[in-house]
């Protein structure tokens, strides 16, 4: 049965409106006033709720095939459905094999069938001399590319030289894909761990593994990264941003008009490194959070749009891998949990510093809509998308528990923490795949999320 989706607060992509949604098979077929609805539908009447649309993350490990003891498609997908994310756009890594080439490509699409509670795509990998699967991967239906110019902290995925790269980059040029970059060079990194190593400081102090990674490992990934954009023209994306330093050469990069694109995500606009207690592992990721004030820089880069999207780089693992007796920064596995919680981690930080619910439809479902090439489907409330559809109520607050997460490891450092904003039901193509009035999340049974 045709159905309408009505709220006082509907977010479309000219403004919030009263408004309804217009659902038939899955489809949304108009947006028109509440008084509008044609005879016939089935009213759903949220009130006052806000009806967003649904989020999309492009920087999800899901790590299946190969490494389902981190996370896998049903987990993932789960934690997903909770916050509000209908579509997933998963890394070429941690699985196993990489999604180096379309075998690979295939078999995750194998590992996926019939597991998924929403939908996902994925991203090919550029990895050491694989420049001639470039072609195939986006005849294949990948919706992307991404590279490390540094190593990528677990066995499998190669890393790139600059020679690797450039022998690849005509071939992603040609595809008009995007190529995502984890912006990091090695050498500031070695020179700055072994300064630490000499000086024998202790990895168990959050100060010493931020140490270890500069800033300037970033700034000189990313000033090459341009130079080659110049000269190449590929659609280039940094992913996980955490200097506000490189604001600046990015801002005048997209002067030039040259087609760059930035992400950061939710815990380098969360958490501040002055606040992250010694040994506390589940903070680290890579590149690392950054000061408190190079957190209030990055907000500014969002509002003045240098910063295109927020993605969560949800890298889960096993909890021995955190290695929380030793509480050593060094040894312990970088990547922080977040899908079930992203949403109000990022409209708490967005509310508190003045922004409207606009800027969650931009940053977490137009931007990565438009990364991914799925605006025609995707990333808006329009007629013609499909009827992918948060409720969301922007004015609960809660503190974060291990049953909010979803994930296979119930670990993140969001535990714990004070947010605004909560996800009351989740829909994927006009089916409620996730309802979570009652305090607890109920996901439906029939999954029905498919690979996009």
């Amino acid at each position: 049965m045709a159905q309408a989706f009505v709220s006082t607060c509907v977010v479309l992509p000219d403004g919030i409106h009263s408004a309804a949604v217009l659902e038939d098979e899955g489809i949304i077929r108009a947006v028109c006033a509440p008084s509008e609805i044609p005879a016939g539908y089935a009213v759903h009447d949220f009130g006052t709720l806000a009806l967003l649309p649904g989020l999309i993350d492009s920087h999800v490990h899901i790590n299946e095939p190969g490494r389902t003891e981190w996370e896998g498609f049903r987990t993932a997908t789960r934690a997903a459905a909770a916050g509000g994310i209908t579509t997933l756009v998963d890394m070429p890594l941690n699985c196993l094999p990489e999604t180096t080439n379309v075998a690979a490509l295939e078999a995750k699409r194998s590992a996926a069938y019939s597991k998924c509670l929403v939908d996902w795509a994925a991203w090919g990998g550029v990895a050491g001399d694989n420049a001639a699967d470039v072609a195939p991967l986006a005849a294949a239906g990948v919706r992307g590319y991404k590279c490390f110019l540094i190593y990528p902290g677990c066995e499998g995925f190669q890393m790139v030289s600059l020679q690797q790269l450039e022998a690849a980059l005509p071939h992603v040029a040609t595809t008009g894909l995007p190529l995502l970059v984890h912006a990091e060079l090695e050498e500031p990194i070695a020179a700055a761990t072994a300064m630490l190593n000499e000086t024998s400081n202790d990895w168990r102090r959050y100060a010493t593994y931020l140490a270890s990674r500069p800033d300037e490992a970033e700034l000189s990934a990313i000033r090459i990264l341009l130079a080659l954009c110049r000269r190449y023209r590929f659609r280039l994306h940094i992913v996980h941003l955490a200097t506000a330093q490189a604001v600046p050469m990015l801002r005048q990069a997209r002067a030039e008009g040259l087609p760059v694109t930035v992400e950061t995500c939710p815990h380098y606009l969360h958490f501040a490194a002055e606040e992250i207690p010694d040994a506390s592992t589940l903070h680290k990721c890579a590149p690392p959070i950054r000061s408190r004030a190079n957190r209030e820089q990055l907000w500014e880069a969002v509002r003045e749009g240098v910063i295109d999207l927020v993605a969560t780089d949800h890298s889960p693992c096993p909890p021995a891998m955190k290695k929380f007796e030793e509480g050593r920064f060094d040894l312990a596995w970088g990547g922080i949990a977040s899908l079930a919680v992203a949403l109000p981690v990022v409209w708490t930080g967005l509310s508190a510093r003045g922004f409207g619910l606009t800027e969650i439809a931009r940053l977490m479902s137009a931007g990565p809509a438009h990364l991914a090439g799925l605006e025609a489907r995707k990333g808006a409330i329009a007629a013609g998308r499909d009827c992918d559809l948060v409720v969301f109520d922007p004015d609960a607050e809660f503190h974060v528990s291990a049953n909010d997460l979803h994930s296979r490891h119930a670990l993140s450092p969001y535990v714990s923490e004070m947010l605004r904003g909560r996800v009351m039901a989740t829909y994927l193509r006009g089916e409620k795949i996730c309802d979570l009035t009652q305090g607890h999340a109920s996901f439906a049974s029939d999954l029905q999320g498919r690979a996009i």
